[in-house]
């Protein structure tokens, strides 16, 4: 049935709410959010003003030379991207995410319209950041996972779900925690199972949401000491930090 057709059903038959203005949502594609409010959200195209290393959102300018926050200086990835900003529209697909394992179609073109550009995909393992056994149980899949499967049919990168585990129950990160506090709730939360799949491998942790780092940097702290020789992170969408 064409895309058109479908549309015109759901919002005839099932009326869905967008999760960020309450309007009515008209395409499948859009997955949580309206067309209106994905035409406000910010989304990088190259043009903006990003932290080198973690990609910290500057402004919407780009500099005439790599720019850094400082803030990243000793974690342990190699480079961060994401979409684009953690609002409006992304914001209400990460939040859909973590109910239902659904990756709408506007999130994979916009990976697809990446896998050729950025680094960061020059990787041979895709390795989604895990819940806690307790987590997972609860929410009943890992959304890094679904995102970590998109990637893989969207650039051929395999997926290793098992090399890298939590091995303790955090909690979740709450908005106004701190940057020690983040990182305190991760420190040696996450250890490697199978070490041998990890060595000498470049390695493309995927996530949800970039916030503090804390999580990724946690992730590619013990990815390394078992021999990744590069780690880079990539997410949906970057939180910015105040």
């Amino acid at each position: 049935m064409p895309g058109n057709v479908q549309d015109s059903l759901l919002s005839l038959l099932f009326p869905q709410k967008c999760q960020t203005c309450s309007g009515q949502a008209f395409r499948l594609a859009d997955g949580a959010a309206c067309s209106e409010c994905w035409d406000s959200t910010r989304l990088f195209d190259g043009s903006e003003m990003l932290c080198e290393k973690c990609g910290a959102f500057f402004g919407d300018k780009a500099a005439p030379k790599p720019v850094h926050c400082h803030q990243c200086d000793d974690h342990h990835y190699d480079k961060a991207v994401a979409l684009g900003i953690y609002e409006k529209a992304l914001a209400a697909t990460v939040i859909d995410l973590k109910t239902r394992p659904n990756l709408p179609d506007r999130i994979r073109e916009k990976i697809s319209s990446i896998v050729g550009e950025s680094g960061v995909f020059n990787a041979d393992l895709l390795i989604p950041v895990p819940l806690s056994v307790q987590r997972h149980k609860e929410r009943g899949f890992n959304q890094a996972e679904v995102i970590a499967a998109a990637v893989a049919r969207l650039s051929g990168l395999p997926v290793d779900g098992a090399s890298l585990s939590r091995r303790i129950h955090t909690p979740m990160h709450r908005v106004g925690m701190d940057q020690k506090g983040r990182e305190f709730t991760v420190k040696n939360a996450f250890e490697v199972r199978r070490p041998r799949l990890i060595c000498g491998k470049r390695i493309l942790i995927v996530d949800d949401v970039f916030t503090s780092g804390s999580t990724a940097s946690a992730c590619a702290r013990e990815l390394k000491k078992n021999g990744a020789t590069e780690v880079n992170v990539f997410t949906i969408a970057r939180a910015v930090l105040r």
